[in-house]
């Protein structure tokens, strides 16, 4: 897709919203007063006037099925990939982020450096409570460490995607740990990521995000996908723990043995920690192999749909 070809009409704004009477309107507002028609509000059954205020606005209203913003976005990209959008625009409805920032995200996709861009929250320190910084740093680096790809903020509620990295994702996640698995589906699929500053600021109502249980789910999703899509890394690291664990007992033994003593039990844990070691090195191996070749089948399946 070139970037003379990406007008207004083909980007589709998506505004998950849970109760945002105070805020949506402008969000939407912000969007149409820049030329963006397509403007949709996924509303997850709201107790206040947020539709109504969407609607008014000039976004077009759906009503979520089921809960949680992964359930939302997974709906919206339905919808997207039924429309003759090549764009889709994630913002959260809350105030937070601001439309006028919206020529940011599109600039890497128009000029054809990037599939997801990702808005970075961090980059003017943005108002954020310390224990939601930590959290997310953990996150980063824990999504860094077993991919491989430096990000600084995976959980940005502001992003960009073009309809072929849409199209290649698998999304299942329910709750608010949708964007880490959009950014682990991206690195998987071979989807190019970018990030790019942007402003954060005060939600104009109290937050949905739980810092505790989501926090929780978001850290329990980034290790459940790396067993099983980074199998090389996962069982690499238990591999490495107990070759280290063997290293230790087996220096042990044989400074012991320069002082003629003997230590036979111990010995046997050390043989049997390296055999350990080495064996999930060969089990991430293989795994790898599998994953590898599962991909290579799904992208051939897919080859043949179109």
């Amino acid at each position: 897709m070139r970037g003379a070809e990406i007008k207004n009409e083909d980007v589709c704004i998506l505004v998950p919203t849970l109760n945002e009477a105070t805020t949506v309107g402008e969000v939407v507002r912000g969007f149409k007063s820049q030329g963006f028609e397509n403007v949709f509000v996924i509303d997850g059954d709201s107790t206040d006037a947020t539709r109504e205020i969407a609607e008014r606005a000039g976004a077009k209203v759906v009503v979520q099925q089921g809960k949680g913003k992964g359930t939302a976005l997974r709906q919206a990209f339905k919808l997207f990939e039924l429309s003759e959008a090549e764009v889709i625009v994630i913002i959260d409805g809350d105030g937070t982020y601001s439309p006028s920032e919206v020529g940011k995200l599109l600039a890497p996709i128009i000029d054809g450096e990037a599939d997801l861009v990702i808005g970075n929250r961090f980059a003017y320190r943005g108002v954020f409570k310390l224990t939601h910084r930590i959290g997310n740093k953990f996150v980063n680096r824990l999504f860094g460490f077993g991919y491989g790809t430096k990000t600084n903020d995976i959980l940005s509620g502001y992003r960009a995607l073009t309809r072929d990295a849409v199209k290649k994702m698998r999304l299942e996640r329910a709750g608010f740990e949708i964007e880490a698995e959009i950014a682990i589906e991206a690195v998987k699929r071979g989807v190019r990521i970018k990030e790019v500053p942007i402003k954060y600021d005060k939600r104009g109502g109290q937050s949905k995000l739980n810092f505790l249980r989501d926090g929780s789910k978001i850290a329990y999703t980034l290790y459940e996908l790396t067993r099983t899509q980074n199998p090389i890394f996962y069982f690499g690291i238990i591999g490495v723990l107990f070759l280290l664990a063997g290293v230790l007992t087996g220096s042990f033994v044989v400074l012991e043995w320069f002082k003629s003593i003997s230590h036979d039990l111990l010995t046997v844990l050390t043989a049997l920690l390296v055999i350990l070691g080495i064996q999930f090195f060969i089990f991430g191996l293989l795994g790898d192999f599998l994953v590898t070749l599962q991909k290579e089948v799904l992208e051939a399946l897919r080859g043949k749909r179109r």
